[in-house]
């Protein structure tokens, strides 16, 4: 089985990750450039190159930003939440209800520039793993360790049971992000923006911590807030220990 994907930063970094196990890379016809030079590494690495013409690329992307070229890859591996090592310095991301692939996207490329150990959300209510998702996050997803459970809550239950400190990200929790240990394993829960993270959800997470805001708006964009909470986790791991 393969899924299809699209643009040059993605293909790009599909092809970094699979190499010649990607079934054919398909770049428009006349190429720019950029799109001769990506397949020239794409050769380089043993995938097999084809031209089209543009309305072929057109026709099986839909009204996908394609940027001139397609590829057919491997389907990603979905794991599950027994999978899991947890190490001390273990960061996960959970996602609770994100169903725009441009913001589950651009929180996948956030954690994974960041350092994320894996990113996981539920069966149900939730952005597909689609090639527009695949777009968004330019690529990330590539690398990204991810995890589909069948139960949200009792995923992070687990994750708590196993030492794992969780916290859900709300405009309106109790404790400012800044104020929480972050040193040790940690899960960072991102809700919907419209409604946040469910009850049950909340229920299952040791801290429910805000954003410290200083304007007027009260609340970020999903993926925004993501890269903030991964940022204070990685400024407080740099800071030295009393001490030290």
């Amino acid at each position: 089985m393969t899924r299809l994907i699209y643009g040059l930063q993605p293909v790009r970094e599909a092809i970094r990750v699979h190499g010649d196990a990607i079934e054919r890379v398909v770049i428009e016809e006349r190429p720019s450039p950029k799109l001769e030079a990506l397949g020239r590494f794409a050769s380089g690495r043993g995938v097999r190159v084809e031209s089209a013409p543009r309305a072929e690329l057109e026709r099986r992307t839909g009204a996908g930003r394609h940027q001139g070229v397609l590829a057919f890859v491997p389907e990603l591996k979905i794991r599950g939440i027994d999978d899991l090592s947890i190490e001390p310095t273990s960061i996960f991301v959970a996602l609770d209800g994100i169903m725009d692939p441009q913001n589950f996207g651009a929180i996948v490329r956030s954690a994974v520039a960041l350092g994320a150990t894996g990113i996981l959300w539920p069966e149900h209510s939730s952005a597909p793993l689609s090639p527009a998702t695949f777009r968004a996050s330019a690529g990330a997803i590539e690398h990204a360790t991810l995890l589909r459970v069948s139960s949200l809550p009792e995923a992070l239950r687990s994750l708590g049971d196993r030492g794992v400190t969780v916290i859900a990200l709300d405009a309106q929790g109790t404790e400012t992000l800044g104020t929480i240990p972050l040193r040790g394993p940690v899960a960072v829960v991102i809700g919907a923006e419209d409604k946040g993270a469910r009850k049950a959800v909340l229920r299952a997470c040791k801290h429910v911590a805000r954003l410290p805001m200083a304007g007027p708006i009260g609340s970020l964009n999903a993926s925004v807030a993501g890269a903030l909470a991964l940022y204070e986790i990685l400024r407080q791991r740099q800071e030295p220990t009393e001490g030290a």
